[in-house]
């Protein structure tokens, strides 16, 4: 290092000495030999670092070291200069000798060490003679810090009854001192106060169960004081303490108990269902759920006559009465109650059964009560005008009570306003008071009320239902119209018709109804009925050989006779067509025509021959009208001859087929008019008589031609029966103003269209209809603007 720096600075310090000091060259390790009682330290020396005990307490500065070059020959010729960490404020050097003081106290554990720069410079000049050179100061530890415990006090837990050695908790203590320095942070734990419970590890701090079978119920809280020192804990270390507050926490380690084993309670027999009888209680040591308790009536004598559920506050038993009790019936009840804990601990089920049992003894209160009848309620049946006076029934009550008083029945008149019934006041016999009527009244609801004669305050009631019963008045008649039929390949007693009955009378459900032929037809040869005796009857066969050519329709007579008072009968008859039926029974027809249908054909086969004859006509049809479609003229007939046809009608039509439907010769000029045109929309006949020839060019009275055409189409036998229309223009000489458009105007010269075809496609068309007649004639057809004629011709 000091040949690198070329600087001869010897830094040192001795372990051990405060005070001690050592100068040191490039080529020896000591300068002063044996003067001044130096001495090499076994560890060699120590390069670039000085030490410094911390909280020195001397009067004078704390020497730390001396700095040496070997350019300094002892002339003062070189003067050393400090920087850095506490320079001339902590530590100061002596400029001509190099020596380094520390002017006050350190403390290392608020800064370790400190980092310094020296150097050697000319005292003359001021130039450096070496490179500066940085070291470290270090502060040496003492044991002036004791152990502190950051976390106190502490709070732990352990369920008790632990075993030993069971873990509460661990503590740690810091000690502020340096842990690589001698033993000043080697912290010890002991156990000042909380033995022979706990104990406590040395090293980590750990604290454990010292003592078995702690009980909480016994002690539940335990203070601990936990010392830790420090120097390893031998004498003259410093020490700290802290406290732990360890709770035993509950466990189910203690039975309940009942304080007594008999308790008594008083019930009055008034008492509703619900009513609470009493309470009781079983303690149990434990706490929380460890003490929650469960309790239940042994089965035996009065049990079922209680109940009993668990306060969740307070742990206590509540008996509440289940059902009603009587005094005159039982005077007392006993039974047990046992308490067992809800939640039990596998560890101590050792310790013996976590219950505990009760004898209750409930004695019953007599109490002034009313009288009881024997049913909740009563129904009773009258039929309708039954006579006054008639019983229909009786009610029955009685007083329970010891005394045992008399009883005295009457009918609350809110229930009976209108009096219909009167109740004997001694015997309870209802009897009718009006005549009642089923369809004014079906159902009167009463209310009988019996009175203590001894106590008239103590009373009871009792709903009574008088049902009014209907009088057979209605004779039963068939359920429904029924048609009847019987294959003609019916065999011997077989069932061909099922019949029921109804009846007007109430109640529609329960009647019951016979069947059965009049006594005149007992001999039918053809068919008998069989009673099934659940309201429905069976038309039987008695023959076979049913023909509908021999006999088409059978009548029979049914009686039908209800089971009411009185009976009523009635006589129905039961109409029964033959018919024929396929192999299975289910019905063809049963029209006399379809005897002469081939055997064995099926409705399902003559309907599939109808659908292939429709299929097959209207094929016809389509070709038919295809072929007529084809034969039918164009509008246009003649190219030489193209006009614009203007067609008004009022009928609806099929489009575009309505143009052939009138004569549309008259559009065109009068003079191209051909003779014997027929009309498009009917085939001609050969017999058809010629249409006599329209008016001429040069005829001027528009009205005479009207006429003239709707006489032409009076007389045409061809037209068809139906309304038409029929719509006539012409323009040109016969009109009274004459020509209204240029195109009979004569031209003189030829006109060329070819521009039209330059004016875009809108004039396509029109530019193609002139330009292929151009060398021709030039006969343009347009629209015609002039007089038209419109007559409706109202065929019948």
């Amino acid at each position: 290092w000091l040949s690198s720096l070329h600087l001869s600075t010897l830094l040192w310090t001795l372990k051990t000495v405060p005070s001690q000091t050592a100068q040191s060259g490039m080529s020896t390790a000591s300068q002063n030999g044996g003067s001044g009682g130096f001495q090499r330290v076994k560890r060699g020396w120590v390069w670039n670092q000085f030490f410094v005990l911390e909280e020195y307490m001397g009067s004078d500065p704390q020497y730390v070291g001396k700095l040496h070059t070997d350019l300094d020959k002892g002339d003062s010729a070189v003067k050393y200069t400090l920087s850095g960490e506490g320079a001339g404020t902590i530590f100061t050097i002596d400029q001509t000798t190099g020596d380094i003081h520390a002017l006050r106290s350190l403390d290392r554990e608020e800064k370790p060490y400190y980092t310094l720069r020296a150097q050697a410079v000319d005292i003359d000049t001021n130039h450096p003679l070496e490179p500066e050179s940085e070291f470290v100061i270090k502060v040496q530890d003492i044991n002036d810090n004791e152990p502190k415990f950051l976390e106190g006090p502490y709070t732990a837990s352990v369920p008790e009854m632990s075993p030993v050695g069971t873990y509460v908790t661990k503590v740690t203590a810091s000690d502020a001192d340096d842990p690589t320095y001698g033993n000043s942070a080697r912290v010890v734990y002991s156990i000042l106060h909380g033995q022979p419970y706990f104990s406590v590890d040395p090293k980590t701090g750990v604290i454990r169960t010292a003592l078995p079978n702690m009980d909480r119920e016994v002690k539940e809280l335990y203070q601990v004081l936990i010392q830790a020192k420090d120097m390893g804990g031998q004498l003259g270390g410093l020490a700290g303490t802290t406290t732990i507050n360890i709770t035993l926490s509950d466990v189910n380690d203690n039975p309940p108990r009942f304080a007594k084993s008999i308790f008594h309670f008083r019930v009055s027999e008034s008492n509703n269902v619900g009513t609470i009888v009493g309470t009781i209680k079983a303690h149990d040591l434990d706490i929380g759920k460890n003490a929650e308790i469960d309790y239940s009536i042994i089965p035996g004598d009065g049990g079922a006559m209680f109940d009993i559920t668990t306060n969740e506050h307070n742990q206590e038993g509540i008996i509440v009465l289940r059902q009603l009790v009587d005094y005159e019936t039982k005077k007392a009840y006993t039974f047990k109650v046992e308490a067992s804990n809800a939640h039990l601990d596998p560890r101590f089920h050792g310790y013996g059964p976590f219950k505990d049992m009760a004898t209750i003894k409930i004695t019953v209160m007599d109490e002034d009560e009313p009288p009881v009848f024997t049913k909740p309620s009563y129904t009773m049946d009258v039929y309708e005008d039954t006579p006054l006076g008639i019983i229909i029934g009786a009610v029955t009550a009685q007083d329970l009570d010891a005394g045992s008083s008399p009883v005295r029945y009457s009918i609350d008149w809110k229930s009976d306003l209108d009096s219909f019934f009167e109740i004997d006041p001694v015997k309870g016999t209802i009897s009718t008071n009006e005549l009642l009527d089923r369809e004014s009244i079906a159902q009167h609801n009463i209310t009988v009320v019996a009175t203590k004669v001894k106590n008239p305050v103590q009373t009871s009631r009792v709903a009574v239902t008088v049902h009014v019963l209907d009088i057979n008045e209605f004779p039963p008649e068939f359920a429904i119209p029924y048609e009847t039929f019987v294959c003609e390949g019916a065999k011997l007693g077989q069932v061909i018709q099922v019949i029921s009955a109804k009846d007007q009378d109430l109640p529609m459900s329960g009647q019951m109804f016979s069947f059965r032929l009049p006594q005149e037809g007992m001999k039918n040869k053809n068919f008998t009925i069989k009673d099934f005796g659940n309201n429905t009857a069976g038309i039987v066969t008695l023959r076979t050989g049913f023909r509908r050519r021999s006999q088409e329709i059978y009548r029979l007579p049914v009686v039908i006779e209800d089971g009411g008072y009185p009976a009523q009968s009635s006589t129905s008859t039961l109409t029964i067509r033959v018919c024929g039926c396929d192999s299975e029974g289910s019905l063809l027809t049963c029209s006399a025509e379809a005897i002469f249908l081939p055997v064995g054909l099926s409705t399902g086969a003559l309907i599939a021959i109808l659908l292939c004859i429709i299929i097959l006509l209207v094929i016809v049809v389509l070709y038919v009208g295809v072929r007529r479609q084809k034969k039918k003229e164009t509008l246009m007939t003649s190219k030489e001859d193209i006009r614009d046809n203007v067609i008004h009608y009022d009928d609806e039509g099929g489009g575009e087929e309505d143009t052939h439907a009138f004569d549309l010769g008259t559009l065109r000029n009068p003079k191209a008019i051909k003779e014997n045109l027929f009309r498009r929309d009917v085939k001609p006949e050969a017999g058809s008589t010629p249409r006599p020839p329209i008016a001429s060019q040069d005829s001027a009275d528009i009205q005479s031609f009207i006429s003239q055409r709707l006489q032409e189409h009076d007389d045409d036998t061809s037209a068809p029966p139906y309304d038409s229309l029929a719509t006539y223009a012409y323009e040109g000489e016969g009109s009274v103003v004459e020509s209204l458009s240029s195109i009979e105007s004569l031209n003189e010269t030829e006109e060329d269209f070819d521009y039209l075809s330059e004016w875009g496609p809108r004039f396509k068309t029109l530019a193609g209809i002139f330009g292929e007649h151009s060398e021709s004639q030039r006969n343009i057809t347009s629209t015609v603007t002039g007089t038209t004629i419109t007559t409706t011709e109202n065929r019948h």
